[in-house]
């Protein structure tokens, strides 16, 4: 679980969940999904937001959906990426009452990340020296992210623990609108331990600059590494 600040403010939490990994034609994949909920006390703001993608064994998309919660009624979109056909296929909709707006297709000839799977990616691949540009599928749109890693120890404080945590760090930047309005710069401090769990992240989204900070978590037997 992380809350979000925005200067002074906690505007609301992010909860990341991973749902469950399976071996499908001898093809491991791994599903996880994102809450996004601002908190009821801030004014002018109410987003509840779910964010699911499905990840192959590289832990690029194969399956995303996000649904929207509205004041009438929720919405949502989905993309099935079918890499063997060099297919995706998008629907989008009325939550509610299942009515299809749009139901597509289009031709990919390349694995594509999604607004959630990009996190597990980064996780899975922090602490290595290097740039990697990634295709992303946003919006029904093909976009890039460039993730900047770095092998090197840094160390982070967060209000969870009360002790300086060991990371590694990231840098980035997107050309898209992502998920929680991510746009352009980001940064991300992961945890130097087999879990690479991230502890902090400073991102511009479309409101201005926020911070996003590890609150709690249940995962048995785990916490942020002390650096030393």
């Amino acid at each position: 679980v992380y809350v979000v600040k925005y200067s002074v403010l906690k505007l609301g939490e992010l909860r990341f969940k991973i749902i469950d990994e399976k071996n499908i034609n001898g093809k491991k994949y791994f599903r996880a999904v994102c809450y996004i909920d601002s908190y009821p006390s801030i004014p002018f703001v109410d987003l509840h937001q779910i964010y699911e993608t499905k990840m192959n064994e590289n832990y690029y998309s194969s399956y995303f959906k996000g649904i929207v919660k509205g004041d009438k009624f929720n919405t949502f979109t989905e993309y099935y990426f079918y890499y063997d056909e060099n297919k995706i296929q998008v629907l989008k909709g009325n939550l509610d009452n299942g009515e299809i707006w749009t139901d597509t297709s289009g031709v990919v000839n390349k694995e594509y990340q999604d607004g959630l799977s990009l996190f597990y990616f980064a996780r899975m691949n922090i602490g290595n020296n290097n740039t990697v540009i990634l295709p992303c599928m946003v919006n029904e749109k093909e976009a890039k992210t460039k993730i900047n890693f770095y092998s090197d120890r840094r160390k982070i404080s967060i209000d969870a623990v009360d002790y300086p945590v060991e990371t590694f760090y990231l840098d980035g930047s997107t050309d898209f609108i992502s998920i929680f309005g991510l746009t352009g710069k980001f940064e991300g401090w992961f945890t130097n331990d087999d879990a690479a769990i991230p502890v902090k992240a400073k991102m511009k989204v479309i409101i201005g600059n926020i911070e996003v900070e590890l609150k709690k978590w249940k995962r048995e037997g785990w916490n942020p590494p002390r650096y030393n």
